[in-house]
Parts: structure tokens; C-alpha cells; sequence
């Protein structure tokens, strides 16, 4: 008996295995026919299964000992609660739809053949886009790649604000679907660009932008990097309406004290969400939250219904959040937590590089801004949100050293590609031109090291030897040669102008490699026999176009690191040639000459002034007579809009200042001016000969009006001043002349 019983129970449980094993597999069907569908993937008889995968859950995870856990961020298979299993499947669609673009593969390389062009499609009639938005078209339309012309485009921009797409915003623009499908060249999105900060909507905030955007690339900010095509898309930082349209303000690192020790450790101030995505992180800061170096404020007080769900600690939290003031730790502590909020992104970020706080990021699975090309390791430290408690012992074993590396870091991306809307835009756009231009992109280390990507144009050249700023990084030196450019606008009548004299006197220079002539006079050049006669490779540069701008074109005869830029009535001796590039070698990145003006702020009339009287302060060097670098002939000529060059061709007048403000721009640094000279052009070129500039009474006045004009289109004033000037050992000591190396020099 007791046999056919456990014969029985045998049985029975063999048969329930079976039917398990047959349930489980009519399941795991339905799941990966599911799955397919969802991923636009057909089980083809040619393609094989898929194989299996954890369970994914949709329904809401255990909570954590994080406290009032709601359901958790887990990428785009978190649904949305309130809208139909068709809706959903709709928003699955939009966002899996082309996720795998790669620029090999929904790019059309052909567009870009003539350059990298971008198009941004005229506004429709009654349509006025964000504030925020206006600003990225402006900046698009400013730069340098910005063209009208459709047919010569490489790269579309749409005129529709894509900014918000947050149903529940007054900036939501509804209908976009229909209105992008409407546009000529739109091709399924191929070769345009949507940007993009706000996605999704409550209580979940998706990647959802309620439009298909197919092929085009997206600038968004808050990315996910489960939804992140890596070199296709950029990621942007999330930036507030209020973001500067140029220039920006500086960061607040004014000291490099060591050690660099603040009041505070660590801080944040901002909200705490009582319900919904994003709560998790910033209700559990009170567990770290010390009261005396670590101060994490959070307030519940915002939104209407907040007293509806306060909890326990909200009315606590509520008080002590007002007895601090957020900029007040801001720049008084070392690290500023970066927790997430609704999205991955927040304004906390840029706040915190703004004020050299080092961020602390908790923001699992955020694809940060410009990590293409960005090393945040060198400026960030970057957490886990599921070590939170972690965070006081790590911020603590950081070092001093490392610290105040972290804290100049910050101040660099902050103002290198942060600070203003622009400089979001242009590093957008830079990264994407690198991408089609591979043979010529910039390197990690141009990047991450002043004066920035923005500033290191690779056309230029693919070898870093070749710039000025990276001689330090790379253990080189410029080369020990330069070359004399000579600006001549007057005939030859006689072997007594002063471009004799100055020819003779370079040419005398041990360092001299070559003199060019740039020849922008009406009138034919004079044979080489009508020139004086010289052992110093001597040629004549005739420019096509008779414009000022023309003496910055980077000819490619110009074979040396240092230029002596001068104009054909400039006095300089061999001596001061010499002591001038010695000098500049020393400065490769900087303008070094002898002429010296300065700016000033005129509160009278509310605008910048010039100046060339002689005091103990400048703010620039006259290329008349300076050495600087040939990779600034470059910049000057393909870096700089062609409003600006114009406006110089047009006067005649001002191209030397706006070299000042494009390398004061690029260094954050002054020129150097070199011994002490009052004059350095020809008497007789001051006393009113025609052919002077410096002799026309309305020269002054476009000089003023160049330096506001120059300083709009920066966005800032870049020059800045000083009163350093280098004089050679023993200058104007009272010892004997024969001890003295640059003898003549302080007899001029």
C-alpha cells in the first residue's frame, strides 16, 4: 500500500513538471513575438532566435532603504501609467526607430563634398520660437559654417522649436509630425539636426519627443546612454532660458590657493520630489547630511498639491533649506553634489563648473555633455547613485593637489564651451564637422587643454608641433627662425623711404629666414633690381584683393613658426629686431612688439574707448611692429565672420586691433610690449604725408567705433591690460655701454 502511494505522488509530480515545462515554453514564445514586434524585428526562418534574457519589469520594483522609493528610472521600457497599450507601442516605435544610425549608415557624405555648410530653414509666418531657441539659431547663423543656399548645405537645421517637448509646457509645440514631413529636404531626417532639452512629460519623462525624427541626429540634453547613438547624436548640457546668447560670465576660481581649502566640503541646495522618477536619490541626502561640512538641503515646498503628499520631514527640510544661501555654498565649498532631478540632466551642472565647485554626479546612465570629446575625469567626480552613503569618504580622500587640478579643469570647460549659448552651439557643430572631416579632426588633447577645440582649427594642421599652445604639453620649442612681413600700400619714387631702411635693418637679423612684401599698392610692383640688395631670401607677394585683411592671409610661403609683422613706414633697428623675438620665443602664444594702445571704459557715453597716450598701462600691441605666431594668420582669416573683415576692408582702418582681440580671446592673456620706444614710424610719415592713415583726422573716431563693433560680436571684451614691459639686461643701468648686449637700443 505504502508503494502505490509513493508510486502515485511520482507520478503526479512528474506530470506537473511536464505541464511547467510545456507553460514555460508557450511563454517564452509569446515574450520574444512581443519583444520582436516591439523592436520592428521579424523571426524570419533565416534569422536566428534570439537568445534569452533576464525578465524585464514593467511593474513597479521593490522599494530600497532609500525610504519613500517610487518606481525607478529603468530606460525606455519604463511606461508610461496613463496612456493605451497602442500609445504605448507608438512611443516604443519613435524611440527604438533608427537607433542604431551611425554616421556610416544615415548620413549622406556626398552633401558635405564642398564643406562642411549648414542650413537653417526660414521661420513660417506668426511663428516665433522660444527665447532659448532663437538664441541656437543666432549663434548657428553667426558662424562660420552657416550658409542661404540649400544646394550647398551639408548639414539642416529646423526653424520648429524641438526645445520642449514636454506636453505639459506652454513652449510645447504641437503638430510637429505633419510640418517636418511637409519640408522638401527632409528625406527622412538624413543630414539634419534637432535640438532638444526637455523630453517626456509627467509622471515617467521619457526620451518621448512626440515626432519621428528618423535619421536626423539629435543635440539633446538629460540623454540616456541606453538611447545615446554614440558618434551620431551629442550630448548637450541642459541650459536655462536665461543662458547668456555670447561671451558669458567668467568662472568664479580667482585664486589658485594651495591647499585649496573651502569652508565647505560638500553641498546642494534645490528640490525634493515626494512622488515619481527622480525621488529616490535626492530623498535619501539626508542620510549624509552632517549639518557642518556636508550641508544637502532639499525642500519639498514646490508644485500645488505639496502639502497633499509632504511626509514626515518635509516642514524640517522646509525650514532649514532658508537658512542658507545657495550662491554663498556654492563658493565656499570644494564639491557640489549633481544628483538627478525629473531627468538626468539639471542646471545644477553648469552652476557648480560656473563657481570651480567640483561636481559630484549621481545620475546613473546619463551620457554627459560632449563626452565625445570631453574628459570629465579630469573635472568631475563621477558617482553611483546606489552608493550615495559612500560619497563623504570619497570626496574627503581626494587631495589637495588633485583638488585644485579638478578646480582649474572646471573653470576651463566652463569657459572654453559652456559659458554662453553660442559656445554650446559652435562645440555642437565642431564635434559634427570633426566626425565628416576625420583625416583632419582635433585631437583628445586639443580638447582638453587651453585654448580649446573652438580655438584649434585642425585645418590648420594634424600636427599639435605646429600650434602655439601645446609647445609646454609636448617638450618642443618654436623654431629659431621668422619671417618679415612687410605691408606696402605707397609706391616706390626713391631709395629714401623708410621700407628701404627697415628692409636692410631686418634683413641684418641673424634670425631672419626670409622678407615677404606684401605688394597692395595700385600701381604694378618694381622689378627685383629696384629693391635694395640683400643675401636674405627676398620675394614679393601681390594680393588679388588690395584689402587691409589681405596682411593677415596665410600664405603658404610663410614657412616659420614667428611672423615680424610691420608696416612700410615702422623705424626698428636690428637690435630691437633680435631682442623682440627673443622675447617672443619665450611667448609664442602671445602678440610681442614694440607700439602699445590701450581701452578704456568710457561711462559717459556707455561705450568702450581708445586710447595712445603714453602711460604705464596698456592693453595692445600694434602689429606694425610685432612678432606673433602664423597660426594666427589662420585664424584670422577663416575663424573670424565675414562681417567683421569686411567692415575693416571697407575703413582701411583697425585690422591690428582685431588681431589683438582675437589672440587676447584666444590666451585670456595680454600682449607683451618690449623696451621703452615712443615712436616707431618716420616723422615724416607723421607730419602729414598723404599717404599716411595715421595723418587722416577721421582715423581716431572708426578706431572707437571698430573696438565697440568688435566687442558686440565677441560678446566680451577680451583685451586686458598691463603693465609689464621687457627691457633687455642692464637696460639704462649706469654701467659702461661694453657690458651691455642690445647697445643701441636705449639710444632710440
Amino acid at each position: 500500500m505504502q508503494a502505490k502511494k509513493r508510486y502515485l505522488l511520482v507520478s503526479v509530480g512528474a506530470c506537473s513538471l511536464l505541464l511547467a515545462y510545456l507553460c514555460g515554453l508557450q511563454i517564452g514564445e509569446f515574450h520574444n513575438q512581443n519583444h520582436a514586434e516591439l523592436y520592428g524585428v521579424s523571426q524570419d526562418a533565416g534569422v536566428p532566435p534570439r537568445p534569452p534574457r533576464w525578465p524585464e519589469w514593467v511593474d513597479p520594483p521593490p522599494q530600497t532603504y532609500l525610504g519613500e522609493a517610487e518606481q525607478e528610472e529603468d530606460g525606455p521600457l519604463l511606461l508610461h501609467q496613463h496612456t493605451s497599450p497602442r500609445e504605448r507601442r507608438e512611443i516604443q516605435k519613435n524611440i527604438y526607430k533608427s537607433r542604431r544610425c551611425r554616421m556610416e549608415t544615415c548620413f549622406d557624405f556626398q552633401r558635405c563634398e564642398r564643406g562642411f555648410k549648414i542650413y537653417v530653414y526660414p521661420s513660417q509666418k506668426g511663428e516665433v520660437p522660444s527665447e532659448s531657441y532663437q538664441k541656437i539659431l543666432a549663434a548657428i547663423e553667426e558662424s562660420r559654417f552657416y550658409t542661404t543656399d540649400p544646394n550647398e548645405a551639408c548639414l539642416f537645421v529646423l526653424s520648429i522649436d524641438t526645445l520642449d517637448r514636454d506636453q505639459l509646457s506652454a513652449q510645447y509645440v504641437h503638430n510637429i509630425r505633419a510640418r517636418i514631413q511637409s519640408l522638401p529636404l527632409w528625406y527622412e531626417g538624413r543630414n539634419h539636426l534637432i535640438f532638444n532639452l526637455y523630453s517626456g512629460t509627467w509622471p515617467d519623462y521619457t526620451e518621448e519627443l512626440g515626432f519621428d525624427i528618423g535619421q536626423a541626429m539629435l543635440a539633446k540634453a538629460s540623454t540616456d546612454m541606453d538611447n545615446f547613438r554614440p558618434r551620431f547624436d551629442v550630448s548637450i548640457p541642459l541650459f536655462s532660458k536665461d543662458h547668456p546668447q555670447k561671451g558669458g560670465s567668467k568662472g568664479y576660481l580667482n585664486l589658485n590657493n594651495v591647499p585649496p581649502l573651502r569652508k565647505y566640503l560638500l553641498v546642494f541646495k534645490g528640490k525634493r520630489y515626494l512622488t515619481g522618477i527622480g525621488s529616490e536619490t535626492r530623498n535619501a541626502l539626508y542620510h549624509i547630511h552632517n549639518g557642518d561640512d556636508i550641508i544637502l538641503l532639499t525642500t519639498c515646498k514646490h508644485g500645488k498639491d505639496w502639502e497633499k503628499h509632504k511626509d514626515a520631514r518635509c516642514d524640517r527640510d522646509n525650514e532649514e533649506y532658508t537658512k542658507f544661501d545657495y550662491q554663498e555654498l556654492l563658493h565656499n565649498s570644494s564639491f557640489c553634489l549633481v544628483p538627478r532631478g525629473r531627468r538626468l540632466g539639471s542646471f545644477r551642472f553648469l552652476e557648480a563648473l560656473q563657481a570651480a565647485c567640483i561636481p559630484v554626479l549621481l545620475s546613473n546612465g546619463w551620457e554627459l555633455p560632449f563626452s565625445e570629446v570631453i574628459d570629465w575625469s579630469k573635472a568631475a567626480i563621477i558617482g553611483d547613485e546606489r552608493l550615495l552613503l559612500q560619497v563623504p569618504s570619497i570626496t574627503r580622500s581626494v587631495g589637495s593637489d588633485r583638488i585644485l587640478a579638478l578646480r582649474q579643469q572646471t573653470q576651463f570647460l566652463w569657459d572654453a564651451y559652456f559659458s554662453s549659448v553660442t559656445k554650446i552651439v559652435l562645440t555642437t557643430l565642431e564635434i559634427i564637422h570633426d566626425r565628416i572631416q576625420t583625416h583632419m579632426s582635433r585631437s583628445r588633447l586639443m580638447w582638453n587643454s587651453l585654448p580649446g577645440g573652438l580655438y584649434a582649427l585642425p585645418e590648420f594642421s594634424s600636427d599639435l608641433t605646429l600650434f602655439p599652445f601645446y609647445y609646454s604639453a609636448l617638450g618642443k620649442s618654436p623654431s629659431q627662425e621668422f619671417t618679415a612681413v612687410i605691408q606696402a600700400v605707397t609706391p616706390l619714387q626713391s631709395q629714401q623711404q623708410p621700407i628701404f631702411k627697415l628692409i636692410h635693418a631686418v634683413a641684418k637679423s641673424k634670425f631672419c629666414a626670409q622678407i615677404l612684401v606684401l605688394w597692395n599698392c595700385e600701381k604694378p610692383p618694381p622689378p627685383r633690381n629696384k629693391w635694395p640688395s640683400i643675401t636674405t631670401p627676398f620675394s614679393i607677394i601681390e594680393g588679388k584683393r588690395k584689402t587691409m585683411s589681405g596682411r593677415f592671409f596665410p600664405h603658404q610661403a610663410i614657412i616659420t613658426d614667428a611672423v615680424l609683422s610691420l608696416d612700410e613706414d615702422s623705424v626698428l633697428s636690428t637690435n630691437e629686431v633680435d631682442f623682440a623675438f627673443i622675447v617672443w620665443q619665450s611667448f609664442p602664444d602671445r602678440i610681442v612688439g614694440y607700439p602699445a594702445r590701450s581701452h578704456y571704459w568710457d561711462s559717459g557715453k556707455g561705450r568702450w574707448g581708445y586710447t595712445s597716450k603714453w602711460t604705464n598701462e596698456y592693453s595692445m600691441v600694434l602689429t606694425g611692429a610685432a612678432f606673433y605666431h602664423r597660426y594666427y594668420h589662420h585664424l584670422y582669416t577663416y575663424y573670424l565672420p565675414t562681417s567683421l573683415l569686411s567692415m575693416v576692408d571697407q575703413l582701411a582702418n583697425c585690422e591690428d586691433i582685431l588681431m589683438n582681440f582675437l589672440i587676447s580671446a584666444v590666451t585670456k592673456l595680454p600682449p607683451i610690449k618690449v623696451t621703452q620706444k615712443k615712436q616707431y614710424k618716420e616723422t615724416m610719415m607723421q607730419q602729414g604725408s598723404k599717404a599716411s592713415r595715421w595723418a587722416d583726422p577721421d582715423h581716431f573716431a572708426q578706431r572707437q567705433s571698430c573696438m565697440n563693433s568688435f566687442t558686440s560680436w565677441f560678446g566680451f571684451m577680451p583685451l586686458l591690460h598691463s603693465q609689464l614691459r621687457l627691457d633687455p639686461v642692464l637696460f639704462k643701468d649706469q654701467v659702461s655701454i661694453l657690458r651691455k648686449k642690445y647697445r643701441d637700443i636705449e639710444r632710440l
